[in-house]
């Protein structure tokens, strides 16, 4: 059964989590910020292994730049 995407704040210590995913890109050049990036997104998908799920949270993603 799938579930409803938890748009909520949920995350402990949401500062600390912002600063790891700032200092994850120090250093990199944009083209590997961007790999890094994808990388992570692939591997947070395959640990929620929903894809109804995920769809819900691309299209949330993408909500704002839709016209």
């Amino acid at each position: 059964m799938s579930q409803q995407l938890n748009v909520e704040p949920n995350i402990p210590a949401a500062d600390d989590f912002y600063e790891m995913l700032i200092n994850m890109h120090a250093g990199l050049s944009d083209a590997d910020s961007h790999a890094v990036n994808a990388r992570l997104i692939l591997l947070l998908a395959n640990q929620i292994g929903d894809l109804n799920l995920l769809a819900q949270a691309m299209q949330a993603a993408r909500g704002a730049f839709t016209d």
